[in-house]
């Protein structure tokens, strides 16, 4: 099976599990747009939005079997509070995404300035048979025993809420059970800029 077809068997497993789950007509469905209108360029579209500052996260969560998967991750946003919610995109080739769906739960942590090298380790692909989480400290979350990385500037411990089709990605929404930001304003974000991470240039209050 490829990374395709893992991606959709995740997808039919929640929805048998219960979770909520949608498959977006296309564009040419709900807009029916001229066949004249090209799409941008995907190496044109990648250079004009890096020109968008995002934080860096790892989605991590506890494997059937016991061990650990995570991803490096910017697609991340919060976005409900009442009920809280949190939501990521995952592309449908991850090799992670599948066991973090059989697993229901994982823990977005939010990486520091300090972090970089962390974000790099994580933003391997599980397939090549890397090791992420060696030498890397953490403890489980509370509510779902997600891991819960150190010197994470937050971490969110979440269930998974919904998962939505778009495009070559997954939009995954994410029910928060607990939160908190350990560090404070101790440190700054990671930041992601035009393909390199960033650091503020203001002192944090």
């Amino acid at each position: 099976m490829g990374h395709e077809g893992m991606a959709m068997a995740a997808v039919r497993y929640l929805r048998a599990a219960g979770a909520a789950v949608s498959v977006a007509p296309t564009v040419a469905e709900v807009f029916a747009e001229p066949e004249a209108q090209a799409d941008a360029d995907a190496r044109v579209l990648r250079d004009a939005l890096g020109h968008f500052a995002t934080g860096v996260t790892v989605i991590t969560a506890a494997g059937e079997d016991g061990q650990p998967v995570g991803f490096a991750c910017q697609s991340f946003a919060s976005l409900s509070l009442d009920p809280p919610l949190i939501c990521f995109n995952v592309a449908r080739t991850s090799s992670s995404w599948p066991r973090i769906a059989r697993a229901g739960a994982f823990c977005v942590n939010v990486l520091a300035e300090d972090q970089g090298e962390l974000c790099r380790s994580f933003a391997v692909s599980s397939s090549t048979g890397a090791d992420k989480f060696a030498g890397v400290a953490w403890a489980p979350a509370p509510a779902t025993g997600s891991p819960r990385l150190d010197g994470a500037l937050a971490w969110v411990d979440c269930t998974v809420h919904a998962v939505h089709t778009g495009g070559d990605h997954l939009i995954v929404l994410g029910r928060v059970r607990e939160l908190a930001a350990p560090r404070g304003a101790q440190a700054g974000p990671l930041l992601f800029y035009r393909s390199g991470f960033r650091q503020l240039r203001v002192p944090l209050g």
